[in-house]
This record gives structure tokens, C-alpha cells and sequence, in this order.
């Protein structure tokens, strides 16, 4: 890829830059405020999006099991994080991608270690020791709101259009209709069948667990936005930026984990072997994801992937558990979809 003046090759920290990584991109295609180059990169993002949708989805029922199993929240954090770092070194092992060595992108890695995955993972997972699964991922669905927020700070590009309100309303509103709110959040199932807030609603036991989840989604409204910024253009390879991203969340976490919760415990081949997936495929493989996404779409829309999450447990539960699903459950939805198009 030229300059466009010099026909010289544009690199940055010492790697060339290809169309796709960097915010330059060839004869042609504008780039959008979010970060996109136009619809003919929808395809480009919209897979990766969806799918990340489904393995987050379940990640909330892994964490689960494993806080359920009696396994301290800083050391669910630190095996997801570990699993995830090993899954994600065997991958560029296997593609032969070197990581990269200057100390600035180390040092945008621990940050980004911390804001997308060292603090929010414990915090989440200890949210779930008070709140359930599906609880979890409902309250993970403001993280669009507080990565515009981070946004409009951190990035001079990003702007609050219409159109991108419009479609985080459209994203909120299908949350909000999935769940059935209309039947209240403190008891009772969410309108006959779905993924309703659950039978014994947030009460005062679960405040300090909402509270945990919602600040968990800040720490990923600033981590999007500081990821799109300052680290994900850093090297050419995604695969090489999630390995030194979880593998620096996986030293901080060690560094603190003994002290805040004792050494580890056997939780059983159960919770263990959720916790393995937990990492390998919901923080190795799905990182590589999500940051091609923040890559094409800008991090704004790569955060509506938490608008689509709590389908995936209602789709869960019908299909493998015969619980009914209501109409609200299908035009909601409808309505995450077009709120994730919309905003894009």
C-alpha cells in the first residue's frame, strides 16, 4: 500500500500497514466516523459480530457455573484469561505471527488487558455470585451507551448522529421488549416464556451484583474506545494484539489473585471444563473477532454486539430447555438487528 504521493510503503511501529488495519484506505472509500469504509464492508464485520453474539451469549451460563461451583471471582477472571491466552499463542504459533516487541504497544496492551478483561471479567463474575446469567448479560447491553460516551471523549472521529441514536433506541428498545419489562423486574417471569429478569428479580441482595455488572460495562465502554484509538492499528495482526492483550490481563491478574482470594482449588471437572471453553473459545478465539470488528466498524458498533447477548440464552432455552418463547421474544429480536444495522 503506497502513500498515495510517493508510492512509498506507509508502516507503522515497523510493520506495513495493510487497507483493512489502517484508518488510510485506498481510492474510493471514505472513512466513516465509526471507523467503517461504506456498506461494501458490512460483510466485512457483520459475521464476526453475529457470531461473537452467540459465544458471549453463552459466556454469561459458563461464568456461571463456575462462581456457582464455589470458585472465587479473580480466579474465574484469571483461567478464562489464561485459557484465552494460551489458545490465542497456539494460534499465532500455528500461523507463525510474531508478537510485537516495542514497549509502546506492551504498554497499550496492559492497559487494554485491564480495561477489556482484568477488571470487567471480576467484576462480572463477581456480579453473578448475586445475580444470574441472564441478569448478567441484560445489564451488559448498556455497554453501547458507555462506549458512545467513552467515545465522544477519546475519539475526535466519533459523533452522536441521529442515525446512530436511532439505532442504539432500536438496540435498547429490543432489549427492553425481550425481556418483557412491562411485567416489572422484581418477580414474575417475563411475559410467559423467554428470557425474563428472572422469578426473584434484582432485591436488595442483588444490588452490590448489579452494581458489579454495570460497572463491568464502563470498563468495556473505555476499552473499545480506547482500543480503536491508540492500540488496534498497532500491529497487522489480530491474532498477534489479543495474544499480548490477555496475556498481560492474565499477569495482572496473577499479580493480585493469591492475595485478593487465596491460592486456587479443584471446582470439579464440571466447572472446569467450562471454564476451559470459557477461555479458549469466549476470550482466545473471540477476541481475535472483536477486534477485527473495532478494526472495520469502529468500537460504537463492535459494542452493539452486547444488544444481541441476552437472545442467545432465550434462544438456549427453547430450543434445548421447551421453555415457550412469547411474540415479545421474536420482535425483540427483530429490533436488536435493526438497531445494530441502523447505528452502523
Amino acid at each position: 500500500m503506497g502513500d498515495g504521493r510517493t508510492g512509498r510503503a506507509v508502516r507503522r511501529n515497523g510493520y506495513p500497514v495493510r487497507p483493512a488495519v489502517a484508518p488510510a484506505v485506498g481510492p474510493g472509500l471514505a472513512v466513516r466516523p465509526g471507523g467503517g469504509t461504506g456498506g461494501a464492508e458490512l460483510a466485512g464485520w457483520l459475521p464476526g459480530l453475529l457470531t461473537l453474539s452467540v459465544i458471549w451469549g453463552g459466556s454469561f451460563a459458563l461464568i456461571k457455573v463456575g462462581v456457582d461451583a464455589g470458585v472465587a471471582p479473580v480466579w474465574v477472571a484469571l483461567w478464562r484469561c489464561l485459557f484465552g491466552a494460551l489458545a490465542l499463542l497456539g494460534t499465532c504459533l500455528l500461523g507463525r505471527v510474531r508478537l510485537p516487541r516495542d514497549r509502546a504497544t506492551w504498554a497499550h496492551a496492559a492497559m487494554v488487558g485491564a480495561l477489556l478483561n482484568a477488571v470487567p471479567f471480576t467484576l462480572m463474575a463477581f456480579g453473578e455470585q448475586q445475580v444470574s446469567s441472564v441478569q448478567a448479560g441484560v445489564f451488559n447491553a448498556v455497554t453501547p451507551l458507555a462506549t458512545l460516551l467513552f467515545g465522544l471523549v477519546l475519539l475526535p472521529a466519533e459523533r452522536l448522529t441521529g442515525r446512530r441514536g436511532l439505532g442504539m433506541l432500536l438496540g435498547l428498545l429490543g432489549v427492553l421488549c425481550l425481556l418483557g419489562v412491562w411485567h416489572g423486574l422484581s418477580g414474575g417471569n417475563a411475559g410467559g416464556g423467554g428470557a425474563g429478569v428472572g422469578a426473584a428479580g434484582v432485591g436488595a441482595a442483588g444490588v452490590g451484583g448489579s452494581l458489579a455488572c454495570l460497572a463491568a460495562t464502563f470498563c468495556y465502554g473505555a476499552g473499545f474506545s480506547y482500543t480503536r484509538r491508540w492500540y488496534a492499528n498497532r500491529h497487522p495482526s489480530a491474532a498477534a494484539l489479543s495474544t499480548l492483550q490477555i496475556g498481560c490481563a492474565t499477569v495482572e491478574l496473577a499479580m493480585v489473585a493469591p492475595w485478593l482470594a487465596g491460592p486456587p482449588s479443584w471446582p470439579g471437572p464440571g466447572a472446569a471444563a467450562a471454564l476451559l471453553v470459557l477461555g479458549a473459545v469466549g476470550t482466545g478465539w473471540a477476541y481475535i473477532l472483536n477486534l477485527r470488528v473495532i478494526r472495520v466498524a469502529g468500537p460504537s458498533v463492535a459494542a452493539m454486539v452486547t444488544y444481541a447477548t441476552p437472545v442467545w440464552p432465550t434462544a438456549i432455552g427453547a430450543l434445548l430447555l421447551a421453555e415457550p418463547v412469547g411474540w415479545h421474544t421474536v420482535l425483540g429480536a427483530v429490533l436488536v438487528v435493526a438497531g445494530i444495522l441502523t447505528a452502523r
